[in-house]
């Protein structure tokens, strides 16, 4: 699915939402994809880096980032692919949820975290996109102005899944698990 819940396609080409999505198991699974250490390789050619959590810091640090004097905090996030041909950083936080609760709020904080992402990357000349894998949970009516304000932030959101492409990354030409 794509944002605001339209349109449609093949959920073997995308991140599935499995409760804790582990993007490096998911690629794993794809045809002519393989990750070792945290880096990608489509048809044996590197392609991406993933980074979870502190994993960003150590990567920003051996090239020579001190996040320290760009941010006052840390930001760690649930997943996040650096796409070497994009030179782009896609920041994916998972969100699931089954009842009212803080994941709420925390939808309404892409703006800061995307811009805060842009300020610590901008030392490598590297772009930023943030997205959101939502559960069915925030197809409910009730979240309509937060998801609206996602988007009229620049910022994304995925129901479910999110298509490779949005990725930045090939998609295998059959699209089926390996």
């Amino acid at each position: 699915m794509i944002k605001n819940g339209k349109g449609g396609g093949n959920t073997k080409t995308g991140l599935v939402f499995e409760g804790k999505t582990d993007l490096a198991t998911f690629l794993n699974r794809q045809k002519d994809y393989k990750v070792i250490d945290d880096i990608v390789y489509y048809k044996e050619e590197e392609v991406a880096r993933i980074f979870k959590k502190h994993n960003l810091y150590r990567f920003l640090k051996g090239k020579g980032v001190d996040w320290e004097k760009i941010l006052s905090k840390q930001l760690l996030p649930d997943d996040s692919i650096f796409v070497i041909i994009k030179n782009t950083l896609y920041i994916i936080e998972c969100k699931y949820q089954q009842s009212p609760g803080s994941v709420d709020e925390k939808l309404q904080t892409c703006d800061f975290k995307r811009k805060q992402y842009r300020k610590l990357l901008a030392p490598l000349n590297i772009d930023v996109e943030y997205m959101y894998l939502l559960s069915d949970w925030f197809r409910n009516s009730k979240y309509k102005d937060t998801l609206d304000y996602i988007i009229s932030m620049n910022c994304f959101y995925y129901f479910e899944y999110i298509p490779l492409e949005k990725l930045g990354l090939p998609v295998p030409e059959t699209g089926n698990p390996a």
